[in-house]
């Protein structure tokens, strides 16, 4: 009984003890800001990219007359090598929304060179699409158009 008792209290110690420095994501802070380093990156260009967006972006509700103006944009500079639904020349962007940070889409499309040498993520985009995004010389307005855009096609 008192081998029991002892066996319990460890496991419980053990359970509590890794729970702790952890996020809601469960992933721990210190852990994710090890990885950053090997990349050379900081935690905030590790999780949102590498770029001028450097704060986060406040989202509120659609803003569809953006939408329209991101959908725009996004159909004269991003279509040659970007479909909604399919692989193309890079990525389905659907859901894009879902898998990055509204933060981490704007760095990308505002600074894709950079991006594609040194964050992880898009590393690995360029080895999966063996090709590199390139800058479309769009402002930082034309860029939250195109997240409003990519954000009202979310998951239809």
């Amino acid at each position: 009984m008192k081998k029991y008792l002892i066996t319990i209290t460890i496991i419980t110690l053990l359970i509590w003890a890794c729970g702790e420095g952890k996020n809601e994501s469960g992933s721990s802070d210190s852990a994710k800001e090890k990885l950053a380093a090997k990349f050379g990156l900081t935690l905030w260009e590790y999780e949102n990219g590498i770029g001028p967006i450097k704060e986060k972006i406040q989202l509120s509700e659609l803003n569809m007359s953006k939408a329209k103006s991101g959908e725009q944009v996004f159909t004269i500079k991003c279509t040659q090598c970007h479909k909604l639904d399919e692989r193309y020349t890079g990525p389905a962007l659907r859901d894009v929304t879902t898998r990055r940070s509204s933060e981490y889409i704007m760095n990308q499309i505002l600074n894709p060179e950079e991006m594609a040498m040194k964050h992880p993520e898009a590393k690995k985009l360029l080895v999966q699409y063996a090709n590199k995004m390139t800058f479309q010389n769009v402002t930082q307005e034309e860029t939250r158009a195109i997240l409003e855009y990519l954000r009202s096609v979310n998951n239809k």
